[in-house]
């Protein structure tokens, strides 16, 4: 179920047709994830059209900046994100955080190529990160984002577990992190599982049912991970702060 407030957001995008898809915990509520989320994230296109587009939508939103950085196509184009807090009254209070770069998940044009299409009660079409693309775009540092990867993939295998594809049972070895799921779906396609060890060695644990292994394997994998994504952010967070500082002084 998509709240009021929300519904106001995703219908002023629509409106104003900003290339945007929608990411972060209101896109796993609707991938069957459920998390509660009183903000709004959007992958967006960083191009001057577009931006003029979003700033259209934001204006109706009443949606000012409230931190750093100040909203510019040079700060999106560098992976920070913009936070905005709504006024409007149909989404008072509602933040809405747009980023353009994110670590580790393609440029804008690819995620829009491989989007998700909801249609509203209204007819009002969304458009939402696939789900490959947000469970990438969710390995982070922060703690809650890997019991979120975990929920996603446990809800799209049991959803689709009588009709899925080659796409999607490469995708679960890929990227489930159940133990026990995955020594299921190796098991029950042991030449695909073979072949993509050479991208997620774990695999191998899976196909010899070894689960204290695989569990070791996936820790493995989220920390390393979680170091990547602080490396990525430990210059992005260093610009914040001299921003930060700068502000204060003026």
């Amino acid at each position: 179920m998509i709240l009021s407030p929300i519904r106001k957001v995703l219908s002023s995008f629509a409106k104003h047709e900003v290339r945007a898809l929608l990411m972060g915990g209101q896109a796993c509520i609707l991938y069957g994830g459920a998390e509660f989320s009183r903000d709004i994230d959007f992958a967006i296109l960083a191009s001057e059209d577009n931006l003029l587009q979003l700033k259209a939508c934001l204006d109706e939103l009443e949606a000012e900046v409230i931190a750093v950085p100040p909203f510019s196509k040079e700060n999106l184009e560098r992976g920070h994100a913009i936070h905005f807090r709504c006024s409007t009254p149909e989404a008072a209070g509602l933040r809405v955080d747009v980023m353009t770069k994110l670590r580790g998940v393609d440029e804008f044009e690819k995620l829009w190529q491989r989007r998700s299409t909801l249609l509203s009660d209204d007819g009002t079409e969304y458009q939402v990160m696939s789900l490959p693309d947000l469970v990438k775009a969710k390995k982070t540092q922060r703690d809650k984002d890997w019991p979120m990867i975990r929920r996603l993939l446990e809800a799209d295998y049991f959803g689709s577990l009588n009709h899925a594809d080659l796409e999607q049972i490469e995708f679960w070895l890929r990227e489930l992190r159940t133990p026990e799921l995955l020594i299921e779906v190796a098991g029950q396609h042991p030449e695909i599982a073979k072949r993509l060890t050479e991208v997620r060695p774990l695999l191998r644990y899976a196909l010899f049912e070894d689960e204290a292994l695989l569990i070791d394997g996936l820790a493995s994998e989220e920390r390393a991970e979680r170091d990547a994504d602080k490396e990525y952010w430990r210059p992005l967070k260093a610009e914040l702060e001299q921003l930060r500082l700068d502000r204060r002084k003026n």
